[in-house]
């Protein structure tokens, strides 16, 4: 990769980190779409993106925690399958095609979330324990082996089967992308011993565009277009990985 390549790249990461934050959200969906637009080889995307998610994620569950909107009881049921599973899954590199079709979805789904609009929250009910091992084992799996974290899946279904309210079911996903990020990041590297050097660069940029992002966002950016641009740039990514 030139240097030219990852001027651009670092500059992509920049603003989604930006932009993604100052509507709430971490970004991993949001990094594999600008690595897969400029080029960056399928293998280098998952441990990247899972690096990336370590940093965000870890300044959410900070953030939510000193909030007060954090639940352990909700959280470990999710995480206590999910660790192991995706340590698997972030060990298991898949064939370059399914790789790309399985992270194509992926955008897409997450594409539909920011298109959506968000509804009244009615009471809460906690899932059974078998239910909340069995989503988080899972989604700890579809996290491993796309580089996502999971919580692009949990915290809608969290919200659709009324486990928790919004703020809550944001809180116990930060925590629950953080712990599978390292999971992921942990089982890519012990299958690949690499790790792509420019990532370094992306972390910088990344913190940068997050802290300024979450500090604008929520006061001074109309936010419904700004979900509406990352909708589009996720359904590009999308399409291009499914379809190239």
């Amino acid at each position: 990769m030139t240097e030219h390549s990852i001027i651009w790249i670092a500059l992509g990461i920049l603003v989604i980190s930006f932009l993604y934050s100052s509507v709430g959200h971490a970004g991993a969906s949001g990094y594999i779409a600008v690595m897969s637009l400029l080029g960056v080889a399928a293998a280098e995307i998952k441990p990247v993106a899972l690096v990336l998610n370590i940093l965000v994620a870890s300044v959410g569950t900070w953030q939510y925690w000193r909030a007060g909107h954090f639940r352990w009881q909700l959280f470990w049921p999710f995480a206590v399958l999910s660790i192991p599973l995706a340590f698997l899954g972030g060990y298991i590199n898949l064939p370059v095609r399914i790789f790309k079709t399985l992270v194509g979805l992926v955008l897409l789904v997450s594409a539909v979330r920011f298109l959506s609009k968000p509804g009244e929250e009615p009471e809460p009910v906690p899932p059974s324990l078998p239910v909340a091992i069995g989503t988080g084992g899972a989604l700890g799996f579809l996290a491993g082996l796309t580089g996502t974290g999971g919580g692009i899946f949990l915290t809608p279904a969290i919200i659709i089967f009324r486990w928790a309210k919004v703020k809550t079911a944001s809180a116990v996903s930060a925590l629950f992308i953080l712990v599978n990020s390292v999971a992921g990041l942990l089982g890519n590297f012990g299958a690949t011993r690499k790790f792509p050097t420019f990532a370094w660069a992306l972390l910088v940029c990344a913190l940068i565009g997050g802290a300024s992002g979450s500090y604008f966002g929520s006061h001074r950016f109309p936010q419904a277009v700004i979900k509406r641009l990352l909708a589009i740039v996720l359904i590009i990514a999308g399409f291009k990985l499914i379809l190239t």
